[in-house]
């Protein structure tokens, strides 16, 4: 190699050098480059991480084996884990000190940490929490908060561009980008009121319950799930949207709890085949197949055989979009309702009410059913119809039902052999019983499975 060619290898290498370490220029043209940080160092201390401490109560899946019970008669066995979790949260109002977060995110939690980006970690009050929509409000005590302004989430469009903050694997405070990849997702079997925005923003475990951003800083959605072969990052997270979050937020706030309301009508989706039958243009609605005596919809003149299209203006797709519509608005809402009858459009309007359920404690009805509180189902508008039976929503731990295998959450669909619509149907049922043994037939999420009651 002459002398020529190494003095030309020797600037090469020190204007590549020169170039790599001087980093990307301040501005081009006399503009600055874009960049995000204003942005986030206004937001980013409004999203604080979350730690959790609880215990769960655990039994061993053999005994809710029927044959297993059947043959050994061996009641089941309870034990206790202690558990932790990571997640994170959103300060919505830094006066009174509220965080959104998503319900998953506390459940069953004893003692929930709240870690503030300036390092401060104080515990945080449950003031409400609602699983259907998984949405729960902390409260802290602490000065110098910093809250993120809410944007109008119905404003949102697909390729407006997102940032998703919140504390992925525990990693601590990280910030991705993404657009909005859909709107009003449901449907996906995560929650039982869904309306979902999509964005492909990486969303891992642990940020749920954080901050989904605009570009102008304020909040559009709470990010709370994804769908990913191995449990990770695949572009598809999803956000609770903000007006739908912070309507729960008021709910949980002022009563603790939210009270959803009752149209009183079951339903089925309108299927390309009932349409021919119907001998309809409209290939999206639900079909009313239930009405509620004395309920809003009997009220209103809704009858079975109505095909409802839209409600207040909004093209209803199918019947978990009804179902959506009414479990998301307060009680004493309007709803405007258009529905095709015989052929001919109508337009009803029907005031959501009050839902009037029958409760009662179990061992008023049976011993074994001691330590639960059982209610009917068939105004909830989580079911809306869809199903029959007696909701399980307490048990006590190590009471007779308890060590016989019922959970919170269990739906009581039938009783050795018999369907089971109602706690009337469930009395009369127990009283005229020719054999000691109880056998209920149990729903528990997707699965049915008997469960002896010794």
């Amino acid at each position: 190699m002459n002398t020529l060619s190494r003095h030309l290898i020797c600037l090469s290498l020190l204007f590549f050098s020169t170039f790599a370490w001087s980093g990307l220029p301040a501005s081009v043209d006399g503009r600055p480059l874009p960049s995000l940080a204003p942005m986030l160092k206004q937001v980013t201390p409004a999203v604080v991480n979350i730690t959790t401490q609880g215990r769960v109560i655990e039994r061993s899946s053999l005994f809710d084996d029927p044959l297993f019970q059947r043959f050994f008669n061996v009641p089941g066995i309870q034990r206790e884990r202690r558990t932790q979790g990571l997640g994170s949260g959103v300060i919505v109002d830094s006066r009174q000190g509220y965080i959104l977060t998503n319900h998953h995110v506390i459940k069953d939690a004893e003692i929930v940490i709240i870690r503030l980006q300036d390092g401060r970690q104080i515990k945080a009050k449950l003031v409400g929490a609602d699983p259907d929509t998984d949405i729960a409000v902390l409260q802290i005590e602490a000065d110098n908060l910093t809250a993120i302004p809410s944007a109008d989430s119905s404003q949102l469009e697909v390729g407006d561009f997102v940032v998703a903050i919140g504390n992925p694997f525990g990693l601590g405070q990280t910030v991705t980008s993404g657009i909005v990849s859909a709107l009003g997702r449901s449907g996906l079997g995560i929650e039982s009121y869904e309306d979902f925005i999509q964005t492909d923003a990486s969303i891992n475990p642990g940020n749920s319950g954080g901050a989904l951003v605009s570009l102008r800083g304020e909040l559009v959605g709470i990010n709370t799930a994804i769908i990913g072969p191995s449990g990770g990052n695949v572009g598809i997270g999803f956000a609770i949207p903000i007006n739908m979050a912070k309507s729960i937020m008021a709910q949980l706030i002022q009563y603790g709890e939210v009270r959803r309301g009752r149209l009183g009508v079951g339903a089925q989706d309108l299927t390309h085949e009932l349409a021919q039958s119907f001998d309809l243009d409209q290939q999206q609605g639900a079909i009313i197949t239930q009405v509620t005596p004395n309920s809003p919809a009997d009220h209103a003149g809704l009858k079975v055989g109505d095909v409802v299209t839209a409600i207040n203006g909004k093209p209803l797709r199918n019947t978990l979009d009804l179902r959506n519509v009414v479990g998301l608005l307060p009680i004493g809402s309007e709803l405007d309702i258009e529905i095709i009858r015989q052929g001919r459009s109508h337009n009803m309007t029907a005031t959501i009410a009050l839902p009037q359920f029958r409760k009662i404690k179990g061992g008023e009805l049976n011993r074994q059913l001691r330590g639960t509180i059982l209610r009917d189902i068939t105004n909830d508008p989580r079911y809306s119809g869809e199903i029959e039976g007696i909701l399980i929503t307490a048990v006590e731990f190590n009471s007779p039902a308890a060590r016989a295998g019922l959970h919170e959450g269990d739906i009581i669909i039938g009783m050795n052999d018999t369907a089971i619509a109602n706690l009337e149907m469930l009395e009369k049922r127990l009283k005229q019983r020719s054999r000691r043994k109880v056998w209920l037939n149990i729903l528990r999420g997707r699965t049915e499975l008997y469960i002896m009651l010794p």
